[in-house]
């Protein structure tokens, strides 16, 4: 599975973005996908999933403002993004998990995860 994110870019604080991730290989609709994120000099932190049946959680800082959905047909997972603050500057990676998980939990865990994306940058000014 090759995983391309786009959409990064530069935004004042609260301005909005979409994040795209376009999957190729293998079926795409078998997979839990999701969007972490990387600021500078910090770890790697979970954002948002989405599960193969369509069930959905958010990190904390991003209930209310992010929305992730999935498009099976297009073989992409989009994150949008609402009311950004500049403490949210940071590399988004995408992420697709190459199994089923029983719970949302676990989709929250980078190591869940097998296949990763390049990462987008995303710069919010204040």
């Amino acid at each position: 599975v090759q995983l391309q994110a786009s959409g990064g870019g530069s935004v004042q604080a609260g301005g909005s973005l979409r994040l795209s991730c376009a999957a190729t290989g293998r079926t795409f609709g078998t997979y839990g996908m999701a969007w972490f994120r990387q600021a500078p000099g910090k770890e790697r932190e979970f954002v948002a999933a989405v599960t193969t049946g369509g069930a959905t959680t958010y990190a904390n800082s991003a209930k209310g403002r992010f929305t992730i959905s999935k498009d099976n047909a297009k073989n992409t997972v989009y994150l949008q993004m609402n009311s950004l603050k500049p403490e949210e500057t940071a590399v988004y990676y995408c992420a697709a998990a190459a199994r089923r998980y029983s719970n949302l939990h676990s989709y929250t865990q980078s190591q869940r995860y097998h296949y990763w994306g390049q990462g987008t940058l995303v710069t919010v000014s204040s």
